[in-house]
């Protein structure tokens, strides 16, 4: 009969092996013997640690699993793969000095996934909707690569086992003995030998979670990945386009955009527009603007695209205003719940996030609205989209790329490996420099991304090591990044300015004729002009950034950022009663939604410090830079649909903090079984909760007439009125 494991705490000096007998091969093992591999008489080799020793045949016999409590650690021998001098195994055991040619003998679990020997017991642990993806199981107790590497690179002792988390790939993971079940262990297949993975799968084991790994990989799956996300999107449009030319006016900052937006597809600038002239225009007549140009403080990209709805249906016509902010915030939720599926790997769980942004009141207003915010929104989220794309297949690239110089037995050296062009972090700074080009808040995006990117480069870089992996991070990620990102968003930004640098009467233009400077005679005359230019811009910046940092005239729903999460002073965008009723447009998310992610939020938190789960980790940064930095100017004069900007990400982490509990329920056994249907039927009705609330509240999104007992019934606080 096998022994048994040690306690968790005990060295591996302390093993005992089968029959009673100690694993210590210098009490298991006289020198000479064919039990020690590194000797050419087959003695112990001097130093070696008990998980080093290669067993006897008979002791192989012997080991085979029959029960994982009754089986010593070690137990397994395994073939390494030799990555930079650092040895990817699946379990203590396997002498570290193995040769290049045992590259293949390694059995590996994918991270969070379950080994190929376990079968389920309860119905409950498996995927019981489309697309939901793997369930996040203990890795096999005797097949965790991330142990032995752990060990190999001086990381300390493997533990007798450990339990991988799908979203901690980047980081050594704890271990629970406890969580293995011994019913759950296949003794009929227990003396077969395993699948032997490649270089390659291991690495993607390590790299990516198990989830993302298995998305797609059934015809179900890949249809619904497309479906679910379309249907929702389809729902999203119903309500933000249903009725989109009321009201027929121009509604709150419309007053701005709408008419700067026209003069600018008009005559190339920002014109001015006389005393009084919303009613002129709400009544047709649009044509009166003046040919000066008028002092604008946000940047043309939002007003070009509201430009672009005017140029196809008309200025006379209230939805031509709108059709820019309405499209780009439904496909808003189209690119949300893919991103999300992508993420967290479950397509439940995407077609979640992007429901709860298709029925979300402030996404929906401000999809109605011809104001700036909502492009904003979709910049920052489509660079978040770009930059999990970017981390996926730059992994899967850096897999491919780290096994082909392993299989080939040469060691991983510095600059090495390289992963190319990296296209869709391009993509996200270009993305990003959309958003600065909408408003100045999309700088805060510009430094959370950036950093994002490049620690989840670390990660991988760590896992993959080579010699001097921290210059090569630095030199063939870090550096790229922030040319990537940050430079490639500073010219997309400047681009963006076009229309400005080459019309001579946008407003600023004659700052430097009227501060003039001094230039060295030998420069010539175009570039003196090209620096007034310049100068004048700069100029025209530091005029615009004194008046977003010194606006402090009071506004009647002017917010405190504090309150934002709970809409505690949500802003009225248009109010007209008569006899017949009131039609009132209120720009305030879901009161249930808003409460729930927030709570939400406080989760992925706590799981980012006790867990540090690299999923929950970019969620929360989405949060954190759409709002924190509103927090500095708290005194100024703010507004609560500015949250628009992380609305999506407020999504996403209440979806997330389902998945998460999801998957932290899926082990086996009837106590993990209720965890997991608990979850899911507190999920489905609050769900369907806040489904409710948003037909509830859809009348006072939309200027819908309605007497005003049902406008007061919604006014919950004194701080709503």
């Amino acid at each position: 009969m096998p022994g048994t494991l040690p306690p968790e705490n005990d060295q591996p000096d302390h093993e005992t092996g089968p029959a009673g007998t100690s694993s210590n091969p210098e009490q298991s093992a006289a020198p000479g013997s064919p039990a020690d591999p590194d000797s050419a008489s087959g003695g112990a080799r001097p130093g070696a640690t008990p998980w080093e020793r290669r067993p006897t045949e008979a002791e192989l016999a012997a080991r085979t699993v029959a029960h994982p409590g009754e089986n010593p650690a070690g137990a397994l021998p395994t073939s390494p793969t030799r990555i930079s001098g650092a040895t990817f195994a699946s379990r203590a055991g396997t002498p570290s000095g193995a040769t290049a040619a045992d590259a293949a003998a390694a059995p590996v679990t994918p991270t969070g996934g379950a080994p190929s020997d376990v079968t389920s017991s309860d119905e409950e642990a498996a995927p019981d909707a489309p697309g939901e993806g793997t369930p996040t199981d203990v890795a096999h107790p005797l097949t965790s690569p991330l142990e032995v590497i752990a060990k190999e690179q001086g990381w300390g002792p493997p533990a007798p086992t450990a339990v991988l988390d799908p979203g901690m790939t980047d980081s050594w993971p704890a271990s629970d003995l406890s969580t293995v079940d011994p019913a759950t262990l296949d003794l009929a297949g227990a003396g077969e030998p395993e699948p032997e993975p490649s270089t390659r799968d291991t690495l993607l084991a390590l790299l990516l979670p198990a989830r993302v790994l298995t998305l797609g990989s059934t015809a179900r799956d890949r249809l619904w990945g497309w479906l679910g996300p379309l249907l929702v999107t389809v729902l999203g449009g119903v309500l933000r386009f249903v009725n989109l030319d009321h009201p027929h006016s121009l509604v709150f900052d419309e007053t701005y955009y709408v008419k700067n937006a026209y003069t600018l597809a008009q005559v190339g600038i920002d014109a001015d527009w006389p005393e009084n002239a919303d009613v002129q225009f709400n009544a047709g007549n649009t044509d009166i603007y003046l040919s000066t140009a008028q002092y604008t403080v946000h940047p043309p990209i939002g007003k070009w695209l509201i430009s672009l709805g005017i140029d196809l249906g008309g200025v006379e016509n209230a939805w031509a205003w709108r059709l820019a902010t309405a499209v780009l915030g439904t496909l808003a939720i189209f690119v949300l719940a893919r991103t999300a599926r992508r993420l967290l790997g479950s397509t439940v769980i995407g077609v979640v996030a992007g429901g709860l942004l298709a029925v979300d009141g402030l996404g929906i207003v401000m999809s109605r609205t011809a104001l700036l915010d909502n492009f904003l929104m979709f910049f920052v989220l489509v660079a978040f989209a770009c930059l999990v794309l970017d981390r996926d297949r730059t992994r899967r690239k850096l897999a491919e790329s780290a096994a082909g110089i392993v299989d080939s037995g040469n060691p991983i050296r510095v600059l090495l490996p390289t992963v190319g062009v990296r296209w869709w972090r391009l993509a996200a700074g270009v993305s990003l420099g959309l958003a600065c080009g909408v408003k100045w808040s999309g700088l805060y995006y510009v430094a959370a991304f950036g950093l994002l990117t490049v620690f989840w480069d670390l990660g991988a870089r760590r896992i993959v090591r080579g010699r001097r992996w921290g210059l090569t991070w630095l030199l063939n990620d870090a550096v790229p990044a922030a040319f990537a990102v940050v430079v490639t968003a500073g010219v997309v930004y400047l681009a963006s300015w076009w229309a400005w640098f080459t019309h001579p009467a946008s407003w600023g233009r004659d700052w430097a004729a009227n501060h003039p400077a001094v230039y060295p005679s030998w420069l010539p005359d175009w570039g003196a002009s090209a620096l007034d230019e310049w100068r004048s811009f700069v100029a025209y910046h530091a005029e615009m950034y004194q008046f977003h940092t010194h606006l402090t005239s009071h506004h009647d729903y002017m917010s405190n950022p504090w309150l934002w999460l709970f809409q505690w002073r949500p802003t009225s965008f248009y109010w007209d009663e008569t006899d017949a009723g009131i039609q009132a447009v209120t720009s305030i998310g879901n009161p249930l939604l808003w409460w729930s992610a927030t709570v939400a939020l406080v989760l992925l938190v706590v799981r980012v410090v006790r867990r540090r789960d690299s999923r929950a980790v970019a969620i929360v940064v989405g949060v954190l830079a759409g709002w924190v930095p509103w927090l500095y100017y708290a005194h100024r004069t703010i507004f609560t649909f500015y949250a628009i900007a992380f609305l999506p990400f407020m999504a996403l982490a209440l979806a997330a903090a389902f998945g998460f509990a999801l998957e932290d329920s899926s082990g086996r056994g009837a106590v993990q079984a209720r965890r997991r249907r608990r979850t899911k039927h507190l999920m489905w009705w609050l769900l369907g909760a806040i489904v409710l609330f948003s037909a509830f509240w859809y009348p006072i999104w939309t200027a819908v007439q309605v007497p005003r007992w049902f406008w007061e019934i919604h006014m919950w606080l004194p701080s709503w009125i």
